[in-house]
């Protein structure tokens, strides 16, 4: 992954955004990542990634077909939201967990 300061993402606009139709940038503020910039195409990609791969995960663990699967993912994800609850994680905690690298 390229890495650019924010000073130089900020005075090279047009670079970083090249840059990321490549591949991700990570733009850094005092020598730490603070954002990635990454083509459109890519975030759509990878935000619609973790949705098939739940699907295809509850699909395994509860093959039921119709009002059954509906009650067996209902119960499922009423599991994990409790879990990470009772964890102290927000909603918002763990989308950015499950979308980190």
């Amino acid at each position: 992954m390229l890495t650019m300061t924010s000073l130089a993402a900020q005075n090279q606009f047009g670079t970083l955004i090249d840059a990321s139709q490549r591949q991700p940038v990570a733009v850094t503020r005092r020598g730490r990542p603070v954002a990635v910039v990454q083509s459109y195409e890519d975030y759509k990609a990878s935000t619609q990634t973790i949705p098939l791969h739940v699907a295809a995960l509850i699909s395994e663990n509860y093959p039921l077909h119709g009002k059954d699967a509906g009650e067996a993912m209902r119960m499922h994800l009423g599991k994990m939201s409790n879990k990470a609850a009772e964890d102290g994680l927000t909603e918002d905690d763990v989308m950015r967990m499950l979308n980190e690298d």
